[in-house]
């Protein structure tokens, strides 16, 4: 397997875990009435957008879907199909921070449209996931050359995602951070419900 697929693997399990936190905590404060600071959740939208929307998939989009489309590799319509998620991505987490100002603002009136909101944002973003993991990712470890590996390796270096194995010196490590001091146990540290 190559270094570039280990990382954006690693990518994926680091908005896998926000992912996870955030419905875990939607189910806390629906199931248990847990009082959960909004702060945690906008931390981790936060992160959900400046880590993935303007540096994960732009690179995936340029480094792994763009050479496959050169390579006439048969994917282009699951090719297509996942570029439009990530230009649609953007638009689907405006819709949670918006159902999470109106959870604010409106209380717990508001809560199951904002719990809904997250549960579809959270679902397609798991499809995706595995989309590009059991569809793409096969695809391209055939017809890549060690040449583009290395490529996409020293592209995805650069991310410097917070949960990498190798810590890095980052804004995304310092948001991490913050996301785990802010949330409950078991998602963090943060001041129990």
């Amino acid at each position: 397997m190559s270094k570039a697929l280990n990382i954006i693997r690693d990518e994926h399990r680091s908005i896998a875990a926000v992912l996870h936190g955030m419905e875990y905590l939607v189910r806390q404060i629906r199931e248990r009435r847990a009082s959960i600071d909004p702060k945690v959740f906008r931390a981790m939208l936060y992160y959900l957008d400046t880590f993935c929307e303007r540096m994960h998939h732009p690179k995936e989009d340029r480094f792994l879907f763009a050479p496959l489309k050169r390579l006439q590799a048969g994917a282009d319509t699951l090719i297509a199909e996942l570029e439009r998620e990530h230009v649609r991505g953007g638009d689907s987490l405006r819709r949670v921070e918006q159902g999470l100002i109106r959870y604010e603002e409106g209380g717990d009136r508001e809560f199951p449209a904002f719990a809904q909101e997250i549960e579809r944002f959270a679902g397609g973003y798991w499809e995706h996931i595995r989309k590009e993991e059991e569809q793409v990712f096969p695809l391209a470890e055939k017809l890549f050359s060690e040449e583009e590996w290395e490529e996409i390796a020293r592209q995805f270096g650069q991310n410097a995602d917070p949960l990498a194995p190798v810590p890095q010196e980052t804004d995304f490590r310092e948001l991490f951070s913050r996301i785990v001091k802010l949330a409950p146990p078991p998602i963090g540290v943060g001041p129990g419900s």
